[in-house]
């Protein structure tokens, strides 16, 4: 009888490299995704690969680049910032006062940025950590571990990249608006100096498609539980026969009395004054016997020895608490009678 093996647990730290290698996968194929070239009346926006960082995630870099008559405009326009010094004193006057007064990004912009965007990050991820702890401990990472402390480390990188992003963006459009305020004034005397004015290719917003990351932990957890339920019904198995196996023998199966359903005590512990009467054609010997006083005393039997079955019909032998027995139902060729022959 073989005893039922529970499945071992996956390896935490294996699990997590798993999830995190499947999650750059995933970012990886959302940016190539994402990098969809366009094309304007006023020029284009490409995306290429230029190579690979260190640890294999690849490298792109965005070009910009005006069409043909917009490209002749930016370069007369570089000749005509070229000629400003030789404009008159009015003109070249307020140019030069445009020119040398600073951009001014005002702390108050910023604070309104972080503001906003920490109403709106801060209940957001404190909502995902709660998710997360929860999945996690259903699924039997519980905290301190290993598996627990990688997935909350990802968590926080995320957080930090995303007020990071929220920052950069949000300074970034701020500049921009001020940077226009700046350079309209002198994009309209230069438009009255050379008759023309280089205009800024517009891009339209690209589809953002999103693609979760596979759930390694979750599958794994899912196959482990299968396994469980598998093992479970294989140990509930188990025990059913043991428990049949010594409820027999609490019974009383000495006394040379053949057991409900085939099975005898058949331990060659079990018996004494033992006598060779045949070998079968599997090898097995047929012997007379009795039991010993301490398994029921019963004499002038005459079976099998449960060592030998086991060795040729492993499924017919099983162990209780005194030793061994064979169902004999199970032994190929017919069931012994017990009783001596005359």
């Amino acid at each position: 009888m073989n005893t039922p093996q529970a499945p071992a647990a996956p390896d935490p730290k294996a699990t997590a490299a798993a999830q995190a290698a499947s999650n750059k996968e995933t970012a990886v194929a959302q940016y190539g995704l994402n990098a969809t070239n366009q094309v304007t009346p006023q020029g284009s926006l490409t995306y290429k690969q230029i190579g690979t960082w260190e640890d294999g995630t690849p490298r792109f870099e965005a070009t910009t680049a005006l069409n043909a008559g917009q490209q002749s405009l930016y370069d007369k326009g570089l000749v005509t910032q070229g000629n400003l010094a030789d404009i008159g004193n009015q003109q070249s006057a307020k140019i030069g006062q445009l020119l040398n007064t600073p951009v001014n990004l005002s702390t108050a912009t910023e604070g309104k940025i972080d503001e906003l965007g920490r109403a709106r990050l801060d209940p957001q991820f404190q909502r995902e950590g709660a998710a997360l702890d929860t999945s996690l401990i259903n699924k039997g990472v519980r905290p301190g571990s290993q598996a627990w402390d990688d997935a909350h480390t990802q968590f926080s990188q995320q957080k930090n990249d995303a007020y990071n992003q929220l920052y950069l963006s949000g300074r970034g459009q701020g500049a921009q608006e001020a940077l226009t305020e700046r350079n309209q004034p002198i994009n309209e005397i230069s438009a009255l100096l050379s008759g023309s004015q280089v205009s800024q290719p517009g891009f339209t917003n690209t589809p953002s498609p999103g693609v979760a990351p596979t759930d390694v932990i979750g599958a794994q957890q899912q196959s482990l539980n299968q396994q469980n339920v598998g093992y479970q019904g294989q140990l509930a198995q188990n025990n059913a026969l043991m428990s049949g196996l010594f409820g027999l023998g609490s019974a009383g199966l000495g006394a040379g009395g053949m057991a409900l359903g085939g099975w005898a005590r058949s331990d060659i512990d079990s018996k004494e004054n033992i006598e060779i009467v045949g070998e079968r054609a599997d090898g097995l010997h047929v012997i007379d016997f009795d039991y010993k006083p301490e398994f029921g005393g019963g004499k002038d039997n005459r079976g099998l020895i449960a060592q030998e079955v086991k060795q040729v019909y492993p499924e017919a032998v099983a162990r209780d608490r005194k030793g061994l027995m064979v169902n004999y139902a199970a032994v190929p060729g017919g069931m012994f009678a017990l009783g001596r022959a005359a």
